[in-house]
């Protein structure tokens, strides 16, 4: 396609133009029909499936039954005068209408006319809005994000009632042109950051976002891959990425894709849930502590059961229970890194079983994973327990991405503590703690704040869930 062309008023060139452009004659999902509109030529282009029929017809009837005397002069008249609808533009240049076009706008040519009508009256194939099968919380609303990005948008306008809540549209990929929305509140987002995200956007000089936001992330933040603690929360929950909003954060959504990016995001907003605040404060406290200390222990468990059963010298005779009661077949560093991988095993087979076969899949894994690999000296019943119990407890939390960062350390730490006993189990602590510690938001500030720098009235708020200031003073 020719930068910076233009239309022009004769109607077969810029159909020729087009034709050739869009390839209709392959393209059986394009359509272009030739009407005659008040003693002119015009042609009409649209894509089918996404625009609405109903509404086309009738905007096509309005336009057909224009008199010669009552047309205007140009396109700027017949889109004041005689488009009976909201959402009009006019446009001339070619490669604006190739893209709108195909973002399921209804294009409207005119002999004689210089520039298009472009009518926003598309409409996509969506899911209905229902609470999100990951963010799940006992109370609280239940609908939940979609790939429509339109309805996605309004889920949180209609959230914020205000003046200052924006929406800023822009696309990126040079063939797939994929809208994305930057949310943000004019007054509370930090406009420098904001500044460096929507010249990030502006400058990805990729083909397509394939896999819609991990495409995107992946643009925004190329630096330390290495590191697995996630540089960004994901949510498809609308009150709170609302909630997001309102704190002064971005939320970027992207078309397509039924969840919203949260950024920055330090590890202490990665751990936080919506039940936090669906409940009293007393309540929201308790289980945010206990998803932390449970996600520590899942971390903690086997490397340091690991270290006792190499070092049982230094058990207490108070704790002599957790010896193992039969001499292991296969070392335990064996045993625990089999199970790990056994674990994501069941994972991805229970994504991809039909929820008819769910049920077998769960007796199957609990009896050939469970009973059997005890009774045939495969696994210890330890390891089996602590390792059950890591394999639960990760489903504390809901970003998957925090699940496996721990998991990579976890396995890490273990094949230290076995390679150089105390030291290496010293080590695999260090290196977690120089993982978190050394790690970077998206904004470049400590993935640890309020941690680290120390902010005591902030880190406060992130350990104990207060009640809302001023909800009990008078107005």
């Amino acid at each position: 396609m020719e930068e910076n062309k233009r239309i022009n008023g004769d109607l077969r060139q810029n159909m020729a133009y087009l034709n050739e452009i869009l390839d209709v004659e392959k393209n059986f999902d394009i359509i272009y029909r030739v009407v005659h509109i008040g003693g002119k030529e015009a042609c009409m282009y649209l894509i089918d499936g996404f625009c609405k029929d109903d509404l086309d017809q009738k905007l096509l009837q309005y336009f057909m039954d224009l008199t010669p005397d009552k047309m205007p002069e140009d396109m700027h008249g017949l889109s004041k005068q005689f488009t009976p609808y909201v959402e009009v533009d006019i446009e001339d240049r070619a490669d604006m209408l190739v893209q709108s076009l195909l973002s399921g706008m209804f294009v409207l040519l005119v002999d004689g006319y210089e520039k298009a009508l472009l009518i926003d009256s598309r409409t996509y194939p969506s899911r209905g809005v229902e609470e999100p099968e990951k963010d799940k919380t006992l109370r609280g609303s239940k609908d939940g994000f979609v790939e429509t990005l339109v309805s996605n948008t309004a889920l949180i306008r209609r959230r914020i009632r205000s003046a200052d809540l924006h929406m800023e549209m822009q696309n990126a990929g040079k063939s797939s042109r994929t809208d994305i929305a930057l949310c943000y509140m004019k007054g509370r987002v930090d406009d420098k950051f904001l500044s460096e995200i929507r010249e990030k956007i502006r400058n990805i000089n990729v083909d397509a976002l394939t896999m819609n936001q991990e495409s995107l992330a992946e643009c925004l933040y190329q630096r330390k891959w290495y590191n697995p603690f996630p540089k960004f929360k994901y949510t498809e929950r609308p009150d709170a990425a609302a909630a997001q909003v309102l704190e002064g954060n971005i939320v970027i959504l992207v078309d397509n894709s039924p969840s919203a990016m949260i950024l920055p995001t330090t590890i202490f907003d990665v751990v936080e849930e919506a039940d936090d605040y669906y409940f009293p404060p007393v309540t929201g406290t308790y289980l945010r502590v206990t998803r932390f200390l449970i996600s520590l222990l899942t971390y903690l468990v086997t490397p340091t059961f690991l270290l006792l059963m190499n070092n049982p010298q230094w058990i207490p005779e108070s704790f002599s229970f957790i010896m193992l009661k039969e001499e292991p077949n296969l070392p335990l560093i064996w045993q625990f890194l089999v199970l790990e991988l056994a674990i994501d095993g069941l994972k991805l087979a229970a994504i991809n079983t039909p929820n008819m076969l769910s049920t077998p899949l769960s007796v199957m894994a609990a009896l050939v994973l469970g009973e059997f690999s005890v009774n045939s000296g495969w696994f210890s019943s330890e390891v089996m327990l602590y390792m059950a119990f890591v394999a639960i407890a990760n489903y504390t939390q809901a970003n998957y991405e925090l699940g496996y960062a721990l998991k990579f350390l976890r396995m890490i730490t273990l094949l230290l503590a076995q390679w150089f006993s105390l030291w290496g189990y010293i080590g695999g602590l260090l290196l977690s703690v120089l993982a978190v510690g050394c790690n970077r938001t998206v904004s470049h500030q400590s993935y640890l704040y309020p941690l680290i720098p120390f902010d005591w009235k902030n880190l406060k708020n992130r350990l104990i869930r207060r009640r809302l200031p001023g909800a009990l003073e008078k107005r």
